[in-house]
């Protein structure tokens, strides 16, 4: 429909079709669904041949996690109660970089462009990362105390491989764990793209935040699964000292240092582009459905390849396209 030269353009509301809505699906679907899940499937499988977790893990994570400590964080003693809380920190923040957090930027597509003025963006902001936060320190928390309770049972602790063949249970936990989450995630951007039902329409008819505390326990699952070095150090202290207190604060701020860069980056956006982006997705409907679903799909796709697919073709069980350096 043309418009006047000069005038607002008003977003287009949901469609009432009496279907319950969700953060993640607001009905208004793009018309090229094919192509943006074709487009988002082949970024997450090309992050997946190039991604070289030594490179992220060691040049990027680990110096990080040095220069927030002021020390090297391989070797930095874990001595006393505050020192390994701000370790945690310090750990969590590096390892947001990592292929365990790449799902943590999908967290970022429902939230940007929403701000429709600069006053208050800011302030607005602290509502959604609020409910990312609550879903993933109630995870973390939770995991942190049956760290310290089962002490070295947990299959951390069993980096040994159990055969020629066989998978550490620290790596089979990492397997199913992240699997688990790229399926979630999957599905979620088929459910964006409407192609696959909404599984939060429902809870989010009686809490409208609901997705962003599901989305925030993903992230807080990701303890669950990690293998990166410095967590495992985290998390053998924390099962040694049997201290349930200690164990749930120390995984808790693992868990929101992987918010902080989020949060600092979506700020940044907020700030410098928010206006703009929000009148780019509001001046067609299904831009905001593609943004969001692309994140998702490209997130999960890369999730279930890295974790699952890949790690079977480092045992030489399949073959994986993989660059030389990965």
């Amino acid at each position: 429909m043309d418009r006047t030269p000069g005038t607002r353009h008003i977003p287009l509301s949901p469609p009432d079709d009496g279907r319950p809505r969700s953060l993640f699906v607001d009905g208004h679907f793009p018309r090229r669904r094919g192509l943006v899940l074709c487009v988002a499937a082949l970024f997450g499988f090309a992050l997946t041949v190039v991604w070289s977790h030594e490179f992220v893990d060691q040049t990027i994570g680990a110096n990080v996690a040095g220069a927030l400590l002021g020390q090297d964080a391989a070797t930095a003693s874990l001595g006393s109660f505050l020192v390994g809380i701000a370790f945690a920190l310090a750990t969590g923040v590096a390892g947001t970089f990592t292929a365990c957090n790449v799902a943590v930027f999908s967290a970022m597509a429902p939230m940007a462009g929403q701000a429709r003025s600069r006053r208050g963006r800011l302030i607005r902001l602290l509502g959604p990362l609020g409910y990312l936060a609550a879903g993933s320190v109630a995870v973390s928390a939770a995991y942190g105390v049956v760290v310290a309770l089962m002490g070295t049972r947990m299959p951390q602790f069993q980096l040994g491989s159990p055969g020629a063949d066989g998978f550490p249970p620290v790596l089979v936990q990492a397997m199913v764990t992240f699997g688990v989450i790229g399926i979630v995630l999957l599905w979620l951007g088929l459910a964006s793209l409407g192609l696959v039902p909404d599984p939060l329409a429902r809870l989010s008819e009686r809490f409208p935040n609901a997705p962003l505390v599901v989305m925030g326990a993903l992230i807080g699952g990701f303890l669950i699964g990690r293998p990166y070095p410095l967590f495992r150090r985290l998390f053998h202290d924390a099962a040694e000292s049997g201290n349930v207190l200690y164990g749930a604060a120390a995984f808790s701020l693992q868990a929101l240092g992987n918010l902080v860069v989020m949060g600092v980056l979506l700020a940044g956006i907020t700030l410098l582009a928010g206006e703009r982006l929000h009148r780019w997705m509001s001046a067609r409907p299904g831009r905001a459905s593609a943004v969001i679903a692309a994140a998702f799909i490209a997130a999960g796709v890369f999730m279930i390849l890295y974790w699952d697919v890949r790690m079977l073709a480092r045992r030489d069980l399949i073959w994986f396209p993989m660059a030389p350096w990965a």
